[in-house]
């Protein structure tokens, strides 16, 4: 029989169908094989940690700061526990949603329908009621989830600063905010060293998200920050604290008052101060009476912006961060590049008279006294405008602008502070005419940083080397071990040892015998010289700043001390008369503390008491004229 006609093509057909199908498994294999080796080799890790994401929950272990502690030892900023509260409103129960908003409302002192409104959205496992409570509240919540039967709430453990001193060294030592970083001061100049790493917690969640009832939990555990030692010394600090108050409310002091005590030697910043302070427990309180008392009289947005300029005022350290006119305390810098330069000697003469224009503007001294022919130490001491604007004139601009450089008034001291501004307020040569340099020859027309002066006058008296302020000595580990050691920084060498020592005898001359005398302490011999600044900026014309810096021994200098009082309303605004006072008492109590030898005095001396205040030279600082 014959085979059909069709029998030949339907075989070869199968065949390729075959091997079609062959050809498709095996691309599919190979493909399959492919996807696989991707999947298991390539992106494992992706996967596995996608998977982990899905399968645990994690729950942030926060690590203390760094501890701050003052040269001598004293704790500064430490760490406190207390509890932050989260809810997961998935977990929490239905019929009780109403009650846990009300209760919970009322324990924090939180608004009732805001709560309620997180609650109801059931598909959030996870949103924050309160940061940071005292063990008290933490107990409150505990106790009404337990009595309630209210679950989904959650008391982690956590951690904020604290600061065991109160308001002592606020404005050096700054704050941390809710997050525990640091917002100003040290705290946030160091908030790296400071801030530890954070510990980690995983438990085990189902597909949504609630805890396993046989779970695991893995712990990471949290490290501390590293520890700051500090060149601050608390009892110098507190000598300046308990002075500089009292100075406040004594001479009625509107905008502040600044001191600062440093080694001459080193840079190192003894004690640092800005008055009235604040407590950085509790920053955003307004701490100044009268501040919070004309914040609090007003309302609304007018309040709003009052309040945030009061706080922004009371933390910002004005000894680093604020310029101001130095006054008659410069003349120690015209009177030092001048010995320096050659263009004076030590028994230079100058003519003071009624007054003496230059370009047409007259500029006299102090009440305008007229004093004669004087040398430049009876210059200094009589704090003699006539005689350093003659000085100014001798130098000439390019070699004042040169020495205002050399001692480090033009640009940031690098102190380990924040919010030091970059650049001061100055002329340079190019634009300084005559009545420009014999105002500035004078401490006026210039406004610099409290850190550059002290740091300039600690280069006057120590040989000429200006050293680079600082506050933190030491860097440390957790477990206490000395991780990085700050070493004096000698900036440059500004005038030669010569001029140091003239310089030296002469503020020794302006204590004794002239507007210094103020800052006279029995049995220790001290230099120093005050200013009266008047502030050219201020709508008020008689805006003064009274000041006066101080060092002793002044035969072998160590301490200096810079007292400036912003706005005082007293008898007087002389800085020899409201801040000598203050110099004196900080540098004997600091000397006595530290050691330093007393000279014994004959008894004559020793019960002579100082000239009256009334009877010493002012040092006022003004001119008249276009």
């Amino acid at each position: 029989m014959e085979e059909p006609i069709h029998s030949i093509p339907q075989r070869v057909f199968r065949t390729r169908a075959k091997v079609a199908a062959a050809l498709l498994c095996g691309v599919c294999f190979v493909g399959l094989a492919v996807r696989l080796f991707y999947l298991q080799l390539v992106s494992s890790d992706w996967y596995a940690q996608r998977a982990l994401g899905q399968q645990l929950q994690d729950t942030v272990v926060p690590a203390d700061r760094g501890r701050i502690y003052s040269a001598d030892g004293t704790l500064l900023a430490a760490n406190s526990s207390c509890w932050t509260l989260r809810a997961s409103p998935r977990e929490m129960p239905e019929d009780k949603l109403e009650l846990a908003a009300r209760g919970l409302a009322e324990i924090l002192e939180l608004e009732e329908a805001d709560l309620l409104e997180k609650f109801s959205d059931r598909s959030s496992n996870d949103c924050l009621l309160r940061y940071r409570v005292d063990r008290e509240t933490a107990d409150q919540v505990r106790d009404f989830c337990e009595r309630s039967g209210i679950t989904g709430v959650r008391i982690n453990q956590d951690s904020k600063r604290w600061y065991p001193e109160g308001e002592f060294l606020a404005s050096v030592l700054g704050f941390t905010n809710v997050d525990n970083e640091g917002v100003s001061g040290l705290e946030l100049e160091y908030n790296d060293l400071l801030s530890g790493e954070n510990g980690l917690v995983l438990t085990a969640v189902n597909a949504w998200g609630y805890t396993l009832e046989q779970s695991y939990a893995t712990l990471q555990p949290p490290e501390e920050g590293n520890t700051l030692v500090l060149t601050i010394d608390a009892n110098i600090q507190r000598y300046l604290e308990n002075a500089l108050n009292y100075a406040v409310q004594e001479h009625n002091v509107s905008a502040r008052a600044v001191g600062i005590v440093m080694d001459v030697n080193t840079g190192a910043v003894l004690a640092m101060a800005t008055t009235p302070a604040y407590d950085p427990n509790q920053p955003r309180v307004i701490y100044d009476p009268a501040t919070r008392a004309a914040v609090d009289a007003l309302s609304g947005e007018e309040r709003a912006a009052a309040l945030q300029l009061a706080q922004q005022t009371q933390w910002r350290n004005k000894a680093v961060s604020d310029l101001y006119e130095p006054g008659s305390v410069f003349k120690l810098i015209t009177c030092a590049a001048g010995l320096d330069a050659g263009v004076i000697q030590k028994d230079s003469t100058f003519v003071c008279g009624e007054s003496i224009s230059v370009a047409g503007t007259k500029f006299h001294c102090a009440n305008h006294k007229s004093h004669g022919l004087q040398t430049v130490t009876q210059a200094l001491m009589n704090s003699c405008n006539q005689s350093f604007i003659q000085i100014g004139a001798r130098l000439g601009k390019e070699a004042f602008c040169d020495y205002f450089a050399a001692f480090g008034l033009r640009e940031a001291t690098g102190i380990d502070l924040p919010a030091e501004p970059k650049e001061s307020l100055y002329y340079t040569a190019d634009r300084m005419g005559p009545v420009e340099l014999a105002s500035c020859a004078f401490g006026q027309s210039s406004k610099i940083s409290y850190i550059e002066m002290a740091a300039a006058v600690c280069a006057v008296v120590n040989g000429g080397n200006l050293m680079q302020p600082r506050v933190v000595a030491e860097v440390r580990g957790p477990d206490g071990e000395t991780l990085e050691r700050f070493e004096p920084v000698c900036t440059r060498r500004v005038i030669k040892e010569e001029t140091s020592l003239i310089l030296r005898e002469m503020m020794e001359a302006v204590v004794e015998e002239g507007g210094g005398r103020n800052a006279r302490i029995q049995g220790y011999r001290v230099g120093g010289k005050s200013g009266t600044s008047q502030k050219l900026d201020s709508e008020d014309e008689d805006a003064r700043i009274a000041s006066f810096v101080a060092v002793a021994p002044i035969d072998d200098p160590q301490l200096l001390c810079l007292v400036c009082l912003d706005e005082p309303h007293s008898w007087t605004t002389a800085g020899g008369s409201l801040s000598a006072p203050v110099c004196a008492e900080v540098l004997e109590q600091s000397l006595v503390y530290l050691g330093g030898p007393r000279a014994a005095l004959p008894e004559t001396e020793s019960q002579e008491a100082p000239a009256a205040a009334a009877e010493l030279p002012e040092d006022g600082d003004s001119f008249d004229g276009a």
